[in-house]
């Protein structure tokens, strides 16, 4: 399901941001002349920068889009209310020794923390008055128990970061494909025309460097997206594992009594 939204949104991307440049920037209200030489306006001016600018389009959409989407879903691993108040509800049902009122929490709240934290309250529940298991060997459960369940949650906040970051990596790279390219054709039409035109050639760098201002663009905005996301889900993690440090401890003492 993972792949086939990313799938989704690039093909969407790549198909929004290239019907934009070919009908929208190279309509024909957007030039003097019918060979779309002479751009009328900036809609006209950015398309002479070539197809690689409905690529850099993309780019920019597909940034927004996958920002979006991070938001949207480490916003729902928080669960349904407070993740700190959950967290202090559910520490202090424990130190009450009642273990159905902290899993009722967990029920209550969902996300990513009560996932984990209800994952190791269920089984501590279960190896407790198990007389085969030590003091040891049920904090050992307990332990297993919430790595597993960090290995299923952990991928899930992070995924979808790698995009962010290929973006912005990627963007840069066609933003200075598409400048060199334009440089080319520049110098190009002035060895043709056999006479240096300052005009000619300040239009034909401009074009160029609307690739770049668009590669740019689009790094800049996923790597932004990129360090701060990255940063709220190493704040969460850290949340997460404070709030197993204090339940370990509880169940810890609870064991030895």
């Amino acid at each position: 399901m993972k792949n086939l939204f990313n799938a989704i949104a690039i093909t969407i991307a790549l198909a929004v941001s290239f019907a934009f440049y070919f009908l929208v920037m190279g309509a024909q209200g957007n030039f003097l002349d019918a060979a779309k030489h002479e751009p009328a306006n900036v809609l006209g001016m950015v398309y002479t920068g070539g197809p690689l600018v409905g690529l850099l389009i993309s780019f920019i959409i597909l940034g927004i889009t996958f920002s979006i989407e991070r938001w949207l879903s480490i916003n729902k691993a928080k669960g349904k209310g407070s993740p700190v108040a959950f967290i202090r509800s559910v520490i202090s049902s424990l130190e009450k020794d009642n273990l159905d009122a902290a899993i009722a929490e967990c029920d209550k709240q969902r996300g990513s923390i009560a996932n984990v934290l209800r994952s190791a309250i269920l089984r501590f529940k279960e190896v407790e008055n198990d007389v085969n298991y030590g003091p040891e060997k049920k904090i050992s459960e307990v332990q297993r128990s919430i790595d597993e369940s960090m290995n299923l949650e952990t991928p899930l906040l992070e995924k979808n970061l790698v995009i962010l970051s290929t973006v912005a990596s990627i963007s840069t790279m066609v933003g200075l494909l598409g400048t060199t390219i334009g440089m080319i054709r520049a110098f190009a039409a002035l060895a043709q025309s056999g006479t240096v035109s300052a005009t000619q050639l300040s239009i034909g760098i401009s074009e160029a460097l609307y690739n770049t201002a668009g590669g740019l663009a689009g790094a800049i905005i996923c790597i932004v997206a990129y360090n701060f996301f990255t940063t709220k889900v190493d704040n969460f993690v850290y949340m997460i594992d404070e709030a197993i440090l204090n339940i370990t401890q509880i169940f810890t003492v609870r064991t030895k009594k």
